[in-house]
């Protein structure tokens, strides 16, 4: 095994001549050839052996990091959880027998396909028996390159030639560039000659902030030999090191159509990838494979989905996490490995492995670092300070920050797909009024428009839609349309349509702009969705935004519908028929030499239910922009937006995502069923799109296919209250299930957790704020909130809002509690103020039919408010403080407050920022930081509820002034100061004694 060492500042590439210290360098060199010599007479001796089979070990590291600390051999030797025993020595590569079309692999095809070996796998049928033999891959071919802060080498393929009937390519090129003290990126590519596609900058840029400190959190070496590989250890005061990334396994292979690289992990504690319909938050490792290509399939099974986001956090034994995210818009399987030797192995089917590993340390700074490349210690209270110009929170990013949400959209919205007529949606609307549900937003599915052409109203069915609208407005609701991607093309129907909608010629105009995508001739793709004969628009090309503006416009000024946000849907894309209407060619795009584990992959194409992938976008062929459609669809509706309405914040809902989708669009979950087992996936997807940059995620309440049952419906009506994204949506030919469809017993439950999530909407507000601004989690899993807590590593069926407030939703029927774990603080009943008299442990809690257990943790402050039946109406009443104490009695909190829809109100210092603090069981500070919002001076604090506190306070001091002993109770456990009268854009101090 050949060993490199590199000086930390070489002023040139070295080869065999190392710059190091004198003798030392000397010793150290002797003694690493020495090792070399026996460890590739043992490797040579063993290829030698072509009776036996492989059984690998994982190879000492000897290189030596750029911070001169020697990396430690061998790979992580922590304990499967599995009951099927592994027999593996090491992490192993599955190797390319079968291809498109897949077949059960035999010894006798294994052993004559290049670079593979058959091995025994009879303590776990799992373990593919068919691997790769040891020296496959690349090894180095010629001289490192070491720059300050990037280190460069040119690679040449060893022990195969073919895959998948390609060649493998003969050389690729590999970067590590040090990009700041947490953050790197790995980037390998072949030679430019072989035009591999990648993302355009257009669509995603990673512009992080490079600036290396001394403070890096890790360190980076290269392995030579037998194969070439790449080592990046965390850095950290134990003598043991964590392997964060390690590429040492044999199996990387280039080719025109497939790449494959595996990686070691630091243990199988494996979160993220998607999008999926993932059963459990923390991956399965047994071998799981999931496939990564945007998707219309309704959540049911575990297929790809509607987005695509290739990207996990490894959590440490210890607590720390790391975050890796593959920037490639290929279709891709992700195969992973269970312990004892954990891994990843991807495989991609084109363009280049750009990998961007962010080191945390904490599960919630990684995920910051990944969308924004801000990781700031956290402090105390459920915030981050900021210390950074509010200017330059909007300059750095990595994925990107995401779209901060008006205020009147963290209301509770209706839906349903089958409004025969206007006169059904205005009973909807109303007899949810008349049982005092809270509802801020009414949508409309495809029902309003004409022949399901976008940006149409049916003048028969929905004629007194804009009235409608202007009503809803009047009475401080909202309303938000769907538009789908396919453009009616039906040249009768287009006349039908000119009668209906005069001066709607959206065919024409997308022909005339040049805006869609074409077939491999040139000629317009057609395809077939909701108005039968379609074209797509290229949201990648230069007219698309000016195209999308008029019909926006045209929707607003001469349909006369006065809309707040759009849906846009379908935009996969999905199409009623394969590819086109005439086809697709029989090609390597449309017909891939190897097909990812796809739904109906095993047909061996690509395009089932979307469009050809030889078609051709401004991005590329579809073959490579397939997963970046809806992303840029989002996009241009963005910029269409917020060009049209340029005060107001976007309000833009899309079912297809990429990586940084989030930074012009919001995401539900799609299509899933009226099912028990649904509301459980709903909290694991949910978590996971919180990760992903999606602060504002949601399911559709009880259920958007088939008929909603009673319990079940009322049971998810009260997890959906806490959502991020509260909306209730069902599907055309089944009943409705609206709140105030049901009796007066579910509307009754309903309308209480709608009233608490209402009350406590300023909390939520203002965690969105931070979202925004620091690109912290809204929706957080324990884990991230306790990840030295081994007990919070597999919790998914209970979630926080923020780091205060814990749902603890009842998920089965028939059940009247439910267990939840609650880690080492203070717990507190939200309802009655009970504590539990131990934490640290799972714990059964009663949750009659009524009741959705919620609690909130000890050292924390909740801003609130008195709930209305809108936003419009709540945003006028008075506001209270929730103060949970912790074990020393102590809390703090934040408020962000502004209009709640301008789109620049923190860059014209428009808005109202608190920061309060409750120390020693006796003092509470509110204290403003900034004072813009004038609107704010109408508002005052009429109550503050104190959790926790030990004694009733019976003289309590506000602003030098003692309250009337009348303004102090107890309710319960919760001791309650009222009648406050305090105005919210004012500092205040408060204090008791107890006697």
């Amino acid at each position: 095994m050949q060993s490199y060492e590199y000086d930390v500042k070489p002023k040139r590439s070295h080869g065999k001549r190392y710059a190091y210290f004198g003798g030392l360098l000397i010793l150290l060199v002797i003694a690493a050839l020495v090792v070399s010599i026996v460890a590739l007479v043992r490797q040579e001796n063993s290829e030698n052996d072509n009776s036996s089979l492989r059984s690998p070990t994982p190879n000492p590291l000897p290189t030596t990091t750029i911070n001169d600390h020697n990396s430690s051999p061998g790979s992580p030797t922590t304990t499967t959880t599995d009951n099927t025993v592994d027999s593996r020595s090491d992490s192993v590569v599955e190797c390319a027998v079968n291809g498109a079309v897949r077949s059960p692999v035999t010894r006798n095809t294994c052993v004559n396909t290049d670079g593979c070996v058959w091995q025994s796998r009879s303590r776990n049928e799992k373990t593919p028996a068919c691997i790769y033999k040891d020296r496959v891959g690349y090894v180095l071919d010629g001289d490192v390159t070491i720059g300050a802060n990037t280190w460069t080498a040119r690679l040449k393929k060893t022990g195969i030639d073919k895959v998948y009937g390609m060649d493998v390519y003969n050389n690729i090129n590999v970067q590590v560039e040090m990009i700041n003290e947490n953050a790197l990126r790995i980037y390998m590519y072949p030679d430019k000659l072989m035009n591999a596609s990648e993302i355009p900058d257009e669509a995603l840029t990673m512009d992080i902030p490079r600036k290396l400190s001394s403070d890096k959190l890790y360190n980076v070496s290269f392995t030579t030999e037998p194969v070439f590989g790449i080592v990046v250890e965390r850095i950290t005061n134990s003598t043991v090191k964590t392997k964060i990334i390690d590429t040492t396994v044999t199996g990387t292979i280039f080719s025109r159509q497939f790449m494959q690289l595996t990686t070691r992990l630091s243990s199988g504690h494996v979160y993220g990838f998607g999008e999926h319909n993932h059963r459990r938050f923390k991956h399965d490792m047994d071998w799981k494979t999931w496939p990564i290509f945007t998707r219309d399939v309704a959540p049911v099974d575990e297929w790809n989905l509607y987005g695509a986001h290739p990207v996990y956090l490894n959590l440490e034994e210890d607590g720390k996490a790391n975050m890796v995210f593959l920037k490639n818009s290929h279709a891709m399987d992700v195969v992973l490995q269970p312990e004892p030797f954990p891994a990843i192995s991807w495989k991609v089917i084109g363009g280049v492995l750009d990998f961007y590993v962010f080191l945390g340390p904490s599960p919630h700074e990684a995920v910051q670092q990944y969308i924004s490349a801000i990781g700031k210690p956290l402090m105390p209270s459920y915030c981050y300070r900021q210390t950074i110009n509010a200017v330059l929170l909007y300059i750095e990013q990595a994925i990107g920050k995401p779209l901060m949400p008006s205020y009147w959209s963290l209301g509770f919205h209706l839906c349903k797909w089958g409004y025969e007529n206007l006169t059904v949606v205005q009973d909807v609307v109303e007899r949810n009024k008349m049982a005092e549900i809270p509802q801020d937003v009414q949508w409309g599915d495809i029902d309003y428009m004409f022949n399901k052409f976008d940006f149409t109203v049916d003048k028969k069915t929905f004629k007194d839609l804009p009235e409608f609208v202007d009503e809803l407005h009047q009475n401080g609701q909202r309303y938000v349309i769907i538009v789908d991607v396919g453009i009616g093309a039906n040249e009768t129907i287009i006349e039908q349509g000119r009668v209906n909608s005069p001066g709607y010629e959206m065919y024409k105009d997308g022909i005339d702009m040049d805006v869609f995508v074409k077939n491999h001739d040139g000629t317009v793709l057609k395809g077939e969705v909701w108005p039968g004969l379609t074209a797509f628009p290229d949201f990648s090309h230069t007219n698309a935004t000016d195209y999308w503006i008029k019909y926006i416009k045209y929707f607003y000024d001469t349909e006369r519908v006065k809309i707040d946000g759009l849906w846009i849907d379908m935009n996969e894309p999905a199409s009623f028929v394969q590819g086109s209407i005439t086809g697709c060619l029989n090609n390597t795009w449309n017909y891939p030499p190897y097909v990812p584990h796809i739904l109906d992959g095993h047909t061996g194409s690509l395009y089932y239910k979307t469009i050809c992938m030889d078609s051709k976008q401004k991005w590329g062929n579809h073959y490579e922009t397939h997963s970046l459609y809806g992303h840029a669809e989002s996009m241009v509706t963005y910029r269409a937006m917020t060009t049209l309405f340029n005060k107001t914040r976007p309000f833009i809902m899309t079912r297809s995502s990429f990586a940084g989708t989030g930074k012009y669009s919001f995401k539900w979950l799609g299509d899933n069923q009226s099912q028990w087992r649904q509301i459980p996936w709903s909290i694991i997807g949910i978590l996971e799109f919180s990760m992903f940059g999606f602060p504002m995620i949601g399911a559709d309440i009880c259920g958007f296919w088939y008929a909603a049952q009673y319990e079940m419906c009322l049971r998810w009506s009260q997890l959906g209250a806490f959502y991020p994204f509260a909306r209730n949506h069902n599907a055309k030919g089944w009943p409705h299930q609206d709140p105030a469809h049901w009796d007066e017993a579910f509307n009754s439950i309903a309308r209480r957790a709608l009233h608490i999530r209402y009350k406590i909407l300023p909390y939520l507000y203002t965690l969105f704020h931070l979202a925004h601004t620091t690109s912290s989690m809204v929706a957080r899993p324990l884990v991230f909130e306790f990840p030295e807590d081994k007990q919070t590593r597999d919790v998914d069926r209970q979630f926080l809002l923020g780091p205060a407030f814990l749902v603890t939703p009842v998920l089965e029927k028939g059940k009247s509690s439910v267990e939840g774990y609650f880690p080492k603080q203070r717990w507190f009943n939200y309802y009655d103020g009970t504590e539990f008299a131990v934490s640290g442990q799972r714990i059964t809690v009663d949750a009659p039919l009524s009741i959705i257990p919620l609690h909130l943790r000890g050292g924390y402050i909740l801003p609130t408010q008195k709930p209305a039946n809108t936003t419009v109406y709540s945003r006028q009443r008075p506001m209270g403080l929730i103060v949970a104490f912790d074990k020393d009695t102590s809390a703090r909190g934040e408020l962000f407050w502004d209009d709640g829809e301008s789109i620049d109100s923190v860059t014209r210092g428009e808005y109202l920022k608190v920061e309060m603090s409750a120390t020693k069981g006796k003092y509470l500070e509110y204290k403003v930081i900034k004072s813009g919002y004038q609107a704010a001076l109408s508002l005052v604090i009429d109550t503050i509820e104190l959790y926790g506190l030990f004694g009733f306070p019976e003289r309590v001091i506000v602003d030098s002034v003692q309250i009337p002993t009348s303004s102090v109770r107890s309710k319960d456990k919760i001791i309650e100061l009222v009648d406050l009268n305090l105005n919210i854009t004012e500092s205040h101090s408060l204090s008791w004694e107890f006697f």
